[in-house]
């Protein structure tokens, strides 16, 4: 009797937690109009930053493209945009 009843408790204590945990996510989570602001707020979402964003990820698609390609080591180059030689200690001669 004596175990049943510590469970008893024990599982009202975890389901109380739950409870108040669950609470406090609603309480704080936006709703409707508030996350549509939240949205709209978020980088990326005007054309701009989108454009450059997708610029930026084509060139770095690019250098691992040539990277794959090539037994040059492409991290040690200084200028990412421009092909070629560009190592940390300089041009090689």
């Amino acid at each position: 009797m004596q175990s049943l009843r510590k469970m008893l408790i024990t599982v009202a204590v975890l389901g109380a937690g739950a409870g108040v945990g669950y609470a406090l996510l609603v309480i704080v989570t936006p709703r409707g109009q508030r996350k549509q602001e939240m949205l709209k707020e978020m980088p990326l979402q005007d054309p701009l930053s989108r454009d450059e964003m997708a610029r930026t990820t084509q060139l770095v698609m690019d250098v691992l493209k040539e990277a794959a390609t090539t037994q040059e080591n492409v991290a040690w180059r200084k200028n990412w945009i421009v092909g070629g030689e560009g190592g940390k200690g300089g041009k090689s001669a």
